[in-house]
């Protein structure tokens, strides 16, 4: 894939944006020194950016998270670390903007900045098999909600259409029709179909632009 400067990721709860952004941002790092992830995720997540810290770490990628990330607060508050985002044109990152309109709440305080640039990927991340989001005209009027909460147009689609573990390829290969109806819908691009690392030798051919991801886990407490 080619990165802009900034690479945006929303989508639904549970649509899987936060393992993407973890995958993407260690991608980012074999070809970029200056890299982060930032975590705009206000809405309580199950899984956050920041539970990869120790992987950034080691792979020495800048870990950006929101004090008010896995909180319940209703106007979002940056630190000014955040503002790195937008301030520091030699940073390469990857924000996970979080789930829904409210979740990008908090994109809202940065887009004008990020809109003047215009190095940038606003992408949606699908996923046919939330409850939330199982067609194409569910998926549409969720991202017309986060656009006009975040303020930033939809660049392109990633479909990541999965059943966590469970996914088989047959699932991925079934995933292609909804894609491209919202694909049609919206007038965006499908960027990328991703996959589970295990999958993508078999899958690999059958669909364009795949991206091979190690599905993040949870720390144990």
């Amino acid at each position: 894939m080619e990165y802009k400067r900034l690479t945006l990721l929303c989508g639904h709860y549970g649509s899987g944006k936060t393992n993407i952004a973890v995958n993407m941002a260690l991608d980012l790092r074999k070809k970029y020194d200056n890299v982060a992830v930032a975590d705009l995720d206000i809405v309580n997540p199950y899984f956050r950016t920041k539970d990869s810290s120790k992987e950034f770490e080691e792979a020495g990628i800048r870990l950006i998270v929101s004090e008010f990330a896995n909180s319940n607060l209703d106007i979002p508050s940056l630190p000014q670390d955040m503002y790195a985002l937008t301030d520091d044109l030699r940073l390469r990152a990857v924000i996970d903007v979080g789930g829904d309109d409210r979740g990008a709440l908090a994109l809202g305080r940065l887009a004008p900045k990020i809109i003047q640039e215009g190095n940038y990927d606003m992408l949606m991340v699908i996923n046919k098999f939330r409850p939330l989001t199982p067609d194409a005209e569910s998926t549409i009027e969720v991202m017309h909600e986060i656009e006009g909460a975040g303020g930033i147009k939809f660049t392109g689609l990633i479909n990541n259409s999965n059943l966590s573990d469970e996914t088989s390829p047959q699932d991925v290969l079934k995933s292609r029709d909804y894609a491209m109806q919202v694909s049609a819908l919206s007038g965006l691009p499908i960027v990328l179909t991703t996959v589970k690392q295990e999958l993508y030798n078999i899958l690999n051919g059958q669909i364009d632009n795949l991206f091979p991801m190690v599905l993040q886990k949870r720390p144990a407490n």
